[in-house]
């Protein structure tokens, strides 16, 4: 078995191929190909991989390089994305241009999380083109963000077979797993919604519900935290556990004004971060992932990504949280649209499992932000300063009337390079 990994020189990687070592038996994988064009941070953590693989004895080979079709004319059984387009500059960018205006500035969600989709959502697309032309049987994995965003359109108009991948729902079910003091594979959760839009309603412990002991124990210790975190009363009022990227919604007048007061951005900590990483990732005699990599967040990544592969391609019919087609697993809500919710997964895909509707409280706001993702998609594509212009209105972290056009024009000067391509040169 061949994989491709797209975006292969991120500091990530490392931990994707510490969770594939662990599989590369079940897998039968001979090959990893690691695409990027940066040359120098490629050649740095391809090395890393080699180290990482000869460690653990394992037999499969890690290859690098700067082209991607030709990684794809490969035939890989499986192609995983995670790029970041700009890199981290762009995501400072992002997270600056809410802070600009008064708007949360976050990378996934609000203003930020719109410009990276824009950036983001021509390049998937054309990594899907490439597909179709030479590996139309393998499975995209996609771990880009904004995740549920990028895979509606990869769903929509990749014509690939695609599921979107979050590490999220599984570093939710191994905390669960160690407050409770049980084996993860004991602990399985509802998680339902959208990407970074979600909630989980119902924890079981091999099959008995758990959920009220848990909430309760989930409220004890946020009536005790220091910092900044949704209210206990919130968890009781919901009944369920919120996403924390679910904080930007909940808190956002508290979150912009602590953003206000000049923290730095995620990226400035995730750049910093990565420097040391690459310094560590550089050392001939560094063989296992380093413990800095646990501050770059992606938790549990490569434990989803390898299961989700394995289940696939062992047809094991095993529940993971992904994002899918919804195909009427949450019936209030359209079946062509992506959503996050546990499914099945064997050799035919992931099959979502039917669930009860959503309350009312989560049901809005879903529908508002799904609002705004299939706008976001039509804008990527159509190129329409006005599909722009109503994405961002619709967004509930987006500017208001008398604000959405200044917004837009900023966001078009800070990504220009990116979305010329798309909408023409910007007008002096």
């Amino acid at each position: 078995m061949r994989i491709v990994v797209i975006g292969g020189a991120s500091t990530y990687t490392p931990e994707l191929i510490d969770g594939l070592i662990a599989r590369a038996a079940d897998l039968g994988l001979t090959t990893v190909t690691l695409v990027d064009p940066d040359t120098t941070r490629r050649t740095v953590v391809s090395a890393f991989c080699r180290r990482m693989v000869a460690h653990h004895g394992s037999q499969f080979t890690i290859e690098d390089t700067a082209d991607r079709r030709a990684a794809l004319q490969r035939n890989p059984a499986y192609v995983i994305t995670q790029l970041r387009v700009g890199g981290q500059n762009a995501r400072h960018g992002d997270e600056l241009l809410g802070r600009r205006h008064g708007l949360i500035g976050q990378e996934t969600t609000g203003v930020g999380g719109f410009a990276k989709a824009l950036r983001t959502i021509p390049i998937m697309l054309d990594i899907a083109a490439d597909m179709r032309q030479f590996c139309p049987d393998a499975l995209l994995v996609n771990f880009t963000n904004p995740a549920g965003i990028v895979t509606e359109a990869l769903v929509a108009h990749g014509g690939v077979q695609v599921i979107g991948l979050c590490n999220n729902a599984m570093t939710a079910q191994r905390g669960i797993a160690r407050t409770l003091a049980v084996a993860p594979q004991s602990v399985q959760i509802e998680q339902v919604g959208l990407n970074h839009l979600n909630w989980i309603r119902r924890i079981t412990v091999n099959g008995s519900d758990v959920t009220a002991h848990v909430l309760e124990q989930h409220m004890a210790e946020l009536r005790v935290a220091d910092g900044m975190h949704v209210p206990a009363e919130l968890i009781g009022m919901l009944q369920a556990l919120p996403s924390g990227y679910l904080d930007y919604f909940y808190m956002t007048n508290a979150i912009v004004a602590h953003q206000q007061s000049g923290v730095p951005t995620r990226a400035e900590v995730v750049m910093d971060v990565e420097r040391r990483l690459l310094e560590r990732y550089a050392d001939v005699h560094l063989c296992e992932k380093p413990a800095e990599l646990m501050e770059r967040g992606g938790a549990y990544y490569s434990t989803a990504a390898a299961a989700l592969i394995c289940s696939h391609h062992l047809s094991d019919g095993a529940t993971h949280v992904v994002n899918v087609r919804n195909n009427g697993a949450l019936p209030d809500l359209p079946d062509d649209v992506v959503v996050e919710v546990p499914c099945t997964v064997d050799r035919r895909g992931a099959h979502p499992l039917r669930q009860a509707p959503l309350a009312a409280v989560m049901h809005g706001l879903t529908c508002q932000v799904k609002s705004y993702e299939q706008l976001t998609i039509r804008a990527a594509i159509e190129g329409d300063e006005q599909v722009a212009m109503q994405a961002l209105l619709s967004n509930p972290l987006g500017p208001d009337a008398l604000h959405v056009e200044e917004v837009w024009h900023d966001l078009r000067r800070s990504n220009a390079d990116w979305l010329e391509r798309l909408y023409g040169p910007l007008a002096m």
